[in-house]
């Protein structure tokens, strides 16, 4: 960390470049021509073309053993940012909300210090992926042999945190974000003039009594001590323009979020019978389209225990946090975890105060990531690596 605060200048204008630079998922070309230069001017052995954009640096240590994989995510958002700095986007309807931005400094930071010192043995893999945001890089890369062409051992991430003052890190085995799917909901009855309801079959109205019954699946099926969220986000139906046209169709989109796949599947099932059942009773039909997303992000309880002690020795008992409430996001480093143990690990920014009062949260439009923590979260990079592979006698 300190080896790494004196870059910190030089790494925060790179960070604000490629803040000033968003790029959607794979599509990061850009950046990822950037991470790659970058990587290859350090003397690091460097490979493109998994899920298009995505970059993988290996860097070797003095000795021979094992591999540990580090993961940064490189795409942002489509929103429109609200920011007025002079390194706010300049592609509209594109922003960096997420921090990704600052995630890729952090190991590019990181990586640059293995590879200048190379205290450790066996290798550290640095993965640069794409699509993070809703697209699933992590899913595509190992489809495309990410860890048959480099057999990492564990794998390990990071992601900023603004509910976290900034210096604290938290990490804990166990499940730590949820599963997200996506549902759409079809309800279809028959249409009619807003004055005669009595000869249609009211789609809007049956959809509002599915809304509130599938509430009932939280609150009434999964026990009370587990967590899940259903949300029925979008409401459309086939007529928008008139008042007094009873619609012949509703449709319904929203998210499902899980942490266990017993209660997964209790969500998918529940929500199919009581899309049907309630239709059936007003005399109408309904279909229920039900998309598994990211699983849950689950980290291994050997490296959680690990990456909390690398932890401490870099911020102090006192600054690390292990019972931390899990978060109903959702984070693609889930399909990593599947293959490879590892933990993800959330690292305090603090946040910044918006107008009208609370702090900037993810995916605000006026979030930005804290470049100050960018020594702490590329020297815990590190350190993974040189106490997770230390130098032999």
């Amino acid at each position: 960390m300190n080896a790494i605060h004196p870059a910190l200048k030089e790494l925060t204008a790179l960070r604000r470049d490629l803040h000033a630079h968003p790029e959607l998922g794979f599509d990061e070309h850009r950046t990822s021509q950037i991470v790659a230069s970058f990587l290859e001017q350090q003397g690091i052995e460097v490979h493109r073309g998994l899920a298009g954009t995505g970059v993988v640096g290996v860097i070797h240590g003095a000795q021979p053993g094992a591999s540990i994989g580090l993961r940064a995510d490189m795409d942002c958002l489509p929103m429109v940012e609200a920011n007025d700095f002079a390194h706010r986007s300049i592609h509209p309807g594109l922003m960096h909300g997420c921090g990704h931005d600052g995630h890729t400094v952090m190991l590019l930071a990181a990586a640059r210090y293995l590879a200048q010192t190379r205290r450790f043995s066996g290798t550290a893999v640095v993965i640069f992926q794409p699509a993070e945001e809703g697209g699933g890089g992590a899913r595509v890369m190992i489809e495309q042999g990410l860890f048959e062409r480099f057999a990492v051992d564990s794998i390990y991430a990071l992601h900023n945190n603004p509910d976290y003052p900034a210096g604290v890190i938290a990490v804990q085995p166990g499940p730590v974000e949820a599963a997200a799917d996506t549902f759409e909901i079809v309800v279809t009855g028959r249409g009619g003039h807003a004055a005669i309801p009595h000869e249609a079959v009211d789609p809007v109205l049956v959809a509002s009594h599915i809304v509130i019954a599938l509430q009932s699946i939280v609150s009434r099926n999964l026990h009370p001590l587990e967590a899940g969220v259903v949300t029925v986000a979008s409401m459309q139906t086939s007529q928008l323009s008139a008042c007094n046209v009873i619609p012949s169709q509703v449709k319904m989109l929203g998210t499902a979020r899980s942490f266990t796949p017993a209660n997964r599947d209790l969500l998918e099932k529940r929500m199919g019978e009581i899309a049907q059942g309630i239709a059936i009773a007003f005399g109408a039909t309904a279909t229920c389209d039900y998309q598994r997303g990211y699983p849950s992000t689950v980290n291994h309880t050997e490296q959680a225990l690990f990456a909390a002690q690398v932890a401490r020795s870099l911020v102090g008992e006192e600054n690390v946090r292990c019972n931390e409430p899990l978060t109903m996001g959702a984070e693609d480093f889930s399909y990593m975890l599947q293959e490879r143990p590892g933990a993800y690990i959330y690292l305090g920014q603090g946040g910044a105060a918006i107008p009208g009062g609370g702090h900037c949260q993810l995916h605000n439009d006026r979030y930005d990531f804290n470049d100050s923590i960018i020594p702490l979260g590329a020297g815990l990079l590190a350190s993974l690596v040189e106490q997770g592979l230390p130098l032999r006698p």
